[in-house]
């Protein structure tokens, strides 16, 4: 009987197979004679390198062990999240991702998911979370952190619903509000925004087209692939770590994990991308 290759090895071999065809995606780019044909090359090979990699997310081990933290009793009260309320009641995971961020009556704030679990944690375990929200993200070869398997785990749970980001109340408008002038507004050394970079059509970085974020269309494809698993980092990656990233590379000074401008900012991408399908936790290159 045939043995069964490890999960990892055939990632590894759809990482070289990619590799070949991003390779060759770049040879026929070359011998391409319009900029249309040029452009359409790039894409055709990136898309393959994505298919490629679709079989066997690793982000799948992320989740596995999201489920177990919880379900898994901590903290002083030693208690599970399992009566976390995400937004559709305690304990309600499928589907919740979906219509985060939120309002939350028992905070009187806005939040998103990460904000929120680590409410939880506060509250229905008792713990002192200093620390995780100091590191919310791994780095090198480090473990996922508990957040980032978290996210994963509850995300998933709304793999291929619509998202729908509430605006009901008064305070979901204003977030979003706030989201948008934040979108456009320009600071920092180089005069950045996000709309910089995401409010053009047609721009590039490296070999990947640049969504415009503002526009329903492209804010969809993007907002519902994060969490994702980034190749290049080996880790699943946060939406909260997006925009942090993205203050980095505009040379903003450093996001601070959960503040409200990044809860704005996710809540107008939300709110832009609403009717768009879920696919978290997704890849990413």
């Amino acid at each position: 009987m045939a043995t069964q290759e490890p999960t990892v090895y055939k990632f590894r071999k759809a990482n070289l197979k990619a590799s070949a065809l991003l390779v060759a995606a770049g040879a026929l780019v070359g011998v391409c004679t319009t900029a249309q044909a040029d452009q359409a090359s790039i894409e055709e090979g990136i898309q393959q390198y994505r298919d490629m990699l679709s079989d066997g997310n690793p982000a799948e081990l992320a989740e596995f062990k999201g489920e177990d933290l919880w379900k898994q009793k901590q903290g002083p009260k030693n208690a599970s999240l399992e009566q976390c309320d995400l937004g559709l009641g305690a304990g309600v995971v499928k589907g919740a991702f979906a219509q985060l961020p939120r309002y939350f009556a028992d905070t009187h704030q806005v939040m998103d998911l990460e904000t929120r679990l680590v409410y939880c944690m506060q509250t229905l375990q008792g713990r002192d979370t200093t620390a995780l929200v100091q590191h919310p993200f791994s780095k090198g070869a480090e473990p996922q952190t508990e957040l980032e398997s978290l996210a994963a785990y509850v995300s998933a749970q709304s793999k291929g619903m619509p998202v729908n980001v509430p605006q009901s109340r008064p305070e979901e408008r204003a977030s979003r509000a706030r989201g948008e002038k934040l979108f456009f507004y320009r600071s920092g050394p180089y005069d950045f925004a996000c709309a910089s970079c995401h409010g053009v059509k047609g721009q590039r970085i490296r070999l990947q087209e640049l969504p415009e974020l503002s526009k329903p269309e492209d804010a969809r494809n993007s907002f519902t692939a994060w969490p994702a698993y980034r190749v290049s980092e080996g880790a699943v990656r946060t939406m909260q770590w997006r925009i942090y990233d993205c203050f980095r590379q505009q040379r903003f000074p450093a996001l601070k994990f959960g503040s409200q401008a990044s809860i704005d900012l996710i809540t107008y991408l939300g709110v832009t991308a609403k009717g768009g399908i879920e696919k978290t936790p997704a890849l990413k290159r």
